[in-house]
C-alpha cells in the first residue's frame, strides 16, 4: 500500500492540472445530478422499522383507514382575556378556521374539537386534529406553512392559535451556519499550527472539495432513496472534520520533508506514501464501522451510516489524489522560512530532538546524568545550532541504534514525560475521573425526539406544552390499536370489548370509540395514555397491551396491533437496544484485530480497546448529564431536559471507533518506529509525542471544533450527536490517547511491544507508516557525530 500511494502521490503531483480538473468535474457532475434527480426538498425524516409490529399495522391502515395512516397536525386554540372557547364568538371563529384548514394542501380530514370533545376542563383550550393520508416526508414543502396561514385569521384579540403535532416533528435542520463556524475555527487552528495562512488553507480547500462531492452526491439520490436531513448533516459534519484532519496529517509530513531540504515532488510523494497510508487505514476503519450500521435494519440509520461512510471515503480519496496535486501548485512556497519559528520547530523534531546514546547504550551525558550541553544550554552542535546528524540524515546513534539526546522537548513531549513519571498514579486518576463522568449513563433513557424538545419559541413546542398542560401529556402521543375482528361472531361488540379491556389497564387516560371498517372487519381504537410520549410509563403501556393480546384474542376473538408515532418510537428504541451490544462487540473485536495487525503487539490493542470503552462510557455519561439531567445545558441552548435520542449510542460507537483509530495509529506508530530503532520503551513513548503530539493535538481540536459548531442546530437529535462527538473526540484524544496510552506503555515497558513468535510469523506486515519507502531526511548541513566522539 505505501508503495502504491507513493506512486499515486507522485503522479498527482506531476499531473496536477488534470487532477484538479477531474475533481472540479466530479463536483459539477454531483451538482447537476442533484438538480436533476434530487435536492433538499425530497429529504425523508420518517422513522420506520420494516417488519415491526407498528410498521405492519401502519401498512395495513393505508388500505383500511387511509385518513389515519398518514401524519397528523394539531391546531390548538387558546381563549385569552378570561374568555372560553365555547363562547359563541370564539366558537364561530374556531369553526371558520377549521373550514379554512380543510381546504389546505393535502389535508384529508379535520376533526373539530367540539365533535371529538377535545376541550380542556376549564374551557380555555380546544384542540382540533388535522389528518393527512401521507407520511410527513411526503408533504409538499409548503403544506404546513399553508395550514398555518389558513388558521391565522382566528389569531385575533381574545384568541391565540398554535399549530403543532407529529407533522412538524423531525423537521429538516439547517446547518449552513455550522459549516461556516466549523471551517472558520479550523482555519484559525491550522494557521496557529503551521504559522502560515497558505499552508493552513490547503486542508480547508481539499476538505470542502470532498464535502461538496459527498453532499451533492447524496442529495442527488433523494429522489429514489430515503435520506434524512440528519443523515445529510452527519455526513457534512464528519466529512468536514476528517477531511481537514486527513489533509493536516499529510501536509504536516510534507512540510517536515521540505524543511529538511527534500524536493517538493519527492516530499509530496513520500508524505502520501507514509502519512497517506495511515490516512487510508484510519479512513477505512471509519467506513467499515459506519457501513456496519446497515445490519441494524432501520432505514433511517442505514441512510445515516452510508452517507457518513461515503463522505469519509471521498475524504480519503481527496487526501491521496487532489491534495498532492495542490501541493504541486504550491511548490516550494510551503517550505518554512529560514530562521522562522516553524523552521526551528521542524528541525528540532527532525534533529535535535533525538536522544544521544553512547556505545554502551547510556545517555550521552556527564556523570551526573545531565545532557551534554554547552554553557548556554544549547544542544551539542556547531555554532549554527543545527542538529547533530550525518549527511545521510540518520539520527546520531551508536551501534545499538539508540538516539542522541536532545535538549528542549516540545509541549507534547513535556506532557508525556509528566504522565509517565508516575504511570500507575496517572492510570488511577484517568480511570477514576472518566468513571465519575460515566456514572450518569447507568440511568440513560432512550427515545425518539418529539416536539417537547423543539425550540421554545416554535409553534409546535408551544402547542405541545399547551396540550400537555390543559388536556394531559398523553394527548401529545396517542396510541392507535388496530383490531382485526374478522374471526369474531359480532365484530362491533368485539371491538367495544377490546376498547374496554385496554381502558382498564394502568396509565390509560381515555379510550376513544372504535372506528370500524365493515368491509375489512377491522376497527381502530385511539388510546390516550396518562403519561407523556417519552415517559417510561408510556412504553410500559405499549408493552402491556401487546402482552395482553393472547387474553384479548381468547375473550373477543380479535387480534390487536399497537401503532402510532409513540409505538414506532418504542419499537425503534427496542431494536437499537438489542443491536447495541452485538454491534459494540463487533466494533471492539475489529479494533483488536486491526491494531494487532498494525502494531504487532498484544498490549497495544488491549489498551486501545480499554481506552475506547472508557471514552464511550464517559461520553454517554456527559450526554445524559447535559440533555437528560440538565447540567450546564443552558450553555449550549438546551432549555428542556428529555431522553437521549435512541440512535445516539450506536452512532457514537461507530463514529468514535473510527476517529479513535486515527489518533491511535498516528501517535502509537511513531512510538513503535522509535522502539524498533532504539529498543528504549520509555524513550519511544517520548519520541512519539515529539513527532506526532502537536499534529494530533491540532487534529483533535479541529475535529472537536467542527462538531461543536453544529450545537447551534435547532434539531435536538443533531445537537445531541454533535455534543457527543465533540465530547467524545476531546476525551479520547486528550484523556485517552495523550494520557492513558503513554501511561500504559510506560508501565508495561518492553512487554507493550511483545508478540509471540508463532503469531508474529503468521501475521502480515501492513507497514502502515511506509518504513520500506526509506528514511525521512534530517536537517541539512548537519555535523556527524560518531560513537568515538561521543566517548
Amino acid at each position: 500500500m505505501p508503495a502504491f500511494l507513493h506512486r499515486l502521490g507522485r503522479l498527482a503531483f506531476r499531473r496536477r492540472r488534470r487532477m484538479l480538473a477531474l475533481w472540479l468535474a466530479l463536483v459539477a457532475a454531483a451538482v447537476v445530478c442533484m438538480t436533476a434527480f434530487g435536492g433538499t426538498g425530497k429529504l425523508d425524516n420518517t422513522f420506520s422499522i420494516p417488519g415491526s409490529e407498528s410498521q405492519r399495522a401502519l401498512d395495513r391502515m393505508k388500505t383500511d383507514f387511509p385518513t389515519f395512516s398518514g401524519t397528523s397536525a394539531q391546531i390548538v386554540f387558546t381563549a385569552t382575556d378570561g374568555q372560553k372557547v365555547t363562547d359563541p364568538a370564539d366558537s364561530a371563529r374556531i369553526r371558520d378556521a377549521l373550514g379554512a384548514a380543510a381546504s389546505a394542501p393535502q389535508v384529508a380530514k379535520v376533526v373539530s374539537p367540539f365533535d371529538a370533545h377535545t376541550i380542556s376542563a376549564d374551557g380555555t383550550t380546544a384542540v382540533a386534529q388535522v389528518r393527512y393520508e401521507v407520511p410527513q416526508s411526503a408533504l409538499e414543502p409548503n403544506a404546513l406553512d399553508a395550514l398555518k396561514s389558513a388558521v391565522a385569521g382566528a389569531n385575533q384579540q381574545g384568541m391565540r392559535v398554535d399549530v403543532g403535532g407529529s407533522a412538524f416533528g423531525n423537521a429538516p435542520s439547517e446547518s449552513h451556519r455550522s459549516d461556516i463556524i466549523g471551517v472558520g475555527v479550523a482555519l484559525v487552528i491550522l494557521t496557529l499550527t503551521f504559522g502560515s495562512l497558505l499552508t493552513a488553507g490547503i486542508p480547508v480547500v481539499t476538505a470542502l472539495f470532498g464535502v461538496a462531492t459527498a453532499i451533492f452526491g447524496a442529495l442527488s439520490l433523494t429522489g429514489t432513496v430515503s435520506i434524512s436531513s440528519t443523515a445529510q448533516s452527519l455526513a457534512l459534519m464528519i466529512g468536514l472534520a476528517v477531511g481537514i484532519d486527513y489533509a493536516l496529517f499529510i501536509v504536516s509530513r510534507h512540510r517536515f520533508h521540505l524543511a529538511h531540504g527534500m524536493e517538493p515532488e519527492e516530499s509530496a510523494a513520500l508524505a502520501v506514501g507514509t502519512a497517506g497510508s495511515a490516512v487510508m487505514f484510519a479512513g477505512l476503519t471509519v467506513v467499515i464501522a459506519m457501513t456496519g450500521l446497515t445490519v441494524v435494519g432501520i432505514p433511517y440509520l442505514t441512510a445515516m451510516g452510508l452517507a457518513a461512510a461515503g463522505a469519509v471515503l471521498i475524504a480519503v480519496l481527496v487526501a491521496t489524489t487532489l491534495l498532492p496535486a495542490i501541493l504541486g501548485f504550491a511548490g516550494t512556497r510551503l517550505t518554512p522560512g529560514p530562521g522562522s519559528r516553524a523552521m526551528r520547530r521542524e528541525q528540532a523534531v527532525g534533529g535535535a530532538g533525538e536522544d544521544a546514546v553512547g556505545a554502551t547504550g547510556d545517555s550521552l551525558a556527564s556523570a551526573t546524568g545531565e545532557n551534554v550541553l554547552s554553557g548556554t544550554g544549547d544542544n551539542v552542535a556547531g555554532r549554527t545550532g543545527e542538529s547533530i546528524a550525518g549527511r545521510t540524515g540518520e539520527s546520531v546513534a551508536s551501534r545499538t541504534g539508540e538516539h542522541v539526546a536532545g535538549a528542549a522537548a516540545n509541549a507534547a513531549e513535556r506532557w508525556f514525560r509528566l504522565v509517565t513519571r508516575r504511570p500507575l498514579l496517572t492510570l488511577v486518576a484517568v480511570v477514576a475521573s472518566l468513571g465519575a463522568l460515566a456514572w450518569p449513563a447507568h440511568d440513560m433513557r432512550l427515545a425518539l425526539p418529539d416536539n417537547g424538545t423543539a425550540p421554545t419559541s416554535s409553534s409546535q413546542r408551544i402547542a405541545f406544552d399547551r396540550v400537555g398542560e390543559k388536556l394531559g401529556p398523553g394527548f401529545n402521543g396517542p396510541l392507535l390499536v388496530l383490531a382485526d375482528t374478522s374471526h369474531s361472531s359480532d365484530p362491533a361488540t368485539a371491538a367495544q370489548r377490546v376498547a374496554a379491556t385496554i381502558g382498564a389497564l394502568p396509565d390509560v387516560a381515555t379510550v376513544g370509540k372504535p372506528v370500524a371498517n365493515p368491509a375489512t372487519h377491522t376497527a381502530l381504537i385511539q388510546v390516550i395514555p396518562d403519561s407523556a410520549p417519552s415517559d417510561p410509563a408510556t412504553k410500559n403501556l405499549v408493552n402491556s397491551i401487546r402482552d395482553d393480546r393472547a387474553a384479548i384474542l381468547r375473550d373477543t376473538g380479535a387480534t390487536v396491533q399497537v401503532t402510532g408515532s409513540t409505538a414506532v418510537s418504542v419499537d425503534v428504541a427496542a431494536k437499537l437496544n438489542s443491536a447495541l451490544i452485538p454491534f459494540a462487540a463487533v466494533v471492539i473485536g475489529l479494533s483488536l484485530l486491526l491494531l494487532l495487525l498494525v502494531f504487532r503487539s498484544l498490549v497495544v490493542p488491549l489498551k486501545a480497546a480499554a481506552g475506547f470503552l472508557l471514552s464511550i462510557a464517559a461520553t454517554l455519561g456527559a450526554v445524559v448529564g447535559v440533555f437528560q439531567l440538565g447540567h450546564l445545558g443552558s450553555l449550549i441552548g438546551v432549555d428542556t431536559t428529555g431522553p437521549v435520542s435512541s440512535f445516539l449510542p450506536i452512532i457514537l460507537l461507530a463514529v468514535l471507533f473510527g476517529l479513535a483509530m486515527d489518533y491511535e495509529v498516528f501517535l502509537v506508530s511513531r512510538m513503535r518506529e522509535s522502539y524498533l530503532h532504539t529498543g528504549n520503551p520509555l524513550g519511544a513513548v517520548h519520541s512519539g509525542a515529539r513527532h506526532s503530539g502537536r499534529v494530533v493535538t491540532a487534529a483533535a481540536l479541529i475535529m472537536t471544533s467542527v462538531f461543536a459548531a453544529f450545537l447551534t442546530s435547532d434539531s435536538t437529535m443533531l445537537k445531541q450527536i454533535a455534543f457527543a462527538l465533540a465530547a467524545g473526540v476531546l476525551l479520547d484524544a486528550f484523556v485517552i490517547r495523550m494520557t492513558f496510552v503513554p501511561a500504559v506503555l510506560a508501565l508495561t515497558r518492553h512487554a507493550a511491544w511483545w508478540l509471540p513468535k508463532w503469531l508474529e510469523r503468521r501475521l502480515p506486515d501492513l507497514d502502515i507508516e511506509g518504513d520500506r519507502l526509506g528514511p525521512a531526511p534530517a536537517a541539512p548541513e548537519s555535523v556527524a557525530l560518531t560513537p568515538s566522539t561521543a566517548d
